[in-house]
């Protein structure tokens, strides 16, 4: 046996895992430098899917945007990213040199998400653990964000591995969101999301109760078909703030399948208005 291979010189063991640690170092300061210039960072969680999580980042981004702050939105759902869809970009080609992805230009707001790699928007991710970690990584590390006011970060639903990856390959987080709707079995995961934010010590600026009531069309009355205050009840007895109610609009449905920001399309709406008085604690940090 040859003494002097890898697997039995402890100089060569040495030598590898210095290159290894290198390596590393590399990597986390480059992802610093890609951040380094977002001043917030804000996102947007849900403890399970299928509450409107997509739906409420991209209007609250598309807010901010209007409001003429500088906004990147960041769709990191893996397996459903809706993002390119809710804005009417699925077909946008993402652009970029080795090592730097372009995010795609909407109205002045950078946008990036799985969705923009997927050659059919049929296909599904079929990705264990790592793959989806390393994806995560890539977004952040090599997306020329640039200077931003906001970065908002649509999260996987879940308190499991690739939130946890999202908040701790951001740094600094600024402040999440937690998005539920009003029946019982969404509200219960808001608490975990909450208990989530605070083991990481990330301050939750506040629940947003989604699909609460349903406006007419018509006259804009709010009938409450599902029971409603269930996000209310929680951010009280969590105590964290609660940011509003917004309800089911056949418009926001409409404005999406369309691929038109509701809040951008509907500016003068009631439900539009909500969601601007929604965005007033984000912007105010």
């Amino acid at each position: 046996m040859d003494n002097t291979s890898n697997h039995n010189n402890p100089r060569s063991n040495s030598e590898t895992h210095h290159r290894e640690s290198e390596e590393q170092r590399a990597d986390r300061l480059k992802l610093e430098s890609r951040l380094k210039d977002i001043h917030k960072k804000i996102v947007v969680l849900s403890g399970k899917g299928g509450v409107g999580k997509s739906t409420i980042a991209v209007n609250l981004a598309v807010s901010l945007t209007m409001k003429g702050r500088k906004v990147g939105l960041l769709d990191i759902d893996i397996h459903g990213p809706s993002v390119p869809t809710l804005l009417g970009i699925e077909k946008a080609k993402l652009q970029g040199t080795e090592g730097e992805i372009l995010p795609v230009d909407w109205q002045g707001m950078k946008v990036l998400s799985m969705g923009f790699f997927l050659n059919d928007p049929d296909t599904a991710v079929i990705w264990r653990g790592p793959l989806k970690m390393g994806a995560i990584k890539q977004f952040l590390r090599d997306a020329a964000w640039g200077e931003l006011d906001f970065l908002i970060v649509d999260s996987p639903p879940g308190t499991g591995d690739e939130p946890l990856s999202v908040f701790q390959l951001l740094g600094k987080v600024d402040g999440a969101v937690v998005v539920t709707t009003p029946q019982k079995i969404a509200a219960i995961d808001v608490r975990k999301s909450i208990s989530f934010c605070r083991q990481l010590g990330v301050p939750v600026l506040g629940v947003v109760e989604n699909m609460s009531g349903f406006a007419c069309p018509k006259c804009g009355e709010v009938t409450h078909i599902l029971n409603s205050g269930g996000g209310r009840q929680i951010a009280e007895d969590m105590r964290v703030p609660f940011l509003g109610s917004i309800p089911i609009d056949p418009k926001i449905a409409e404005s999406g399948d369309q691929g038109l920001a509701f809040v951008n399309e509907y500016v003068s709406s009631a439900t539009a208005k909500i969601l601007q008085e929604i965005i007033k604690p984000i912007e105010a940090l």
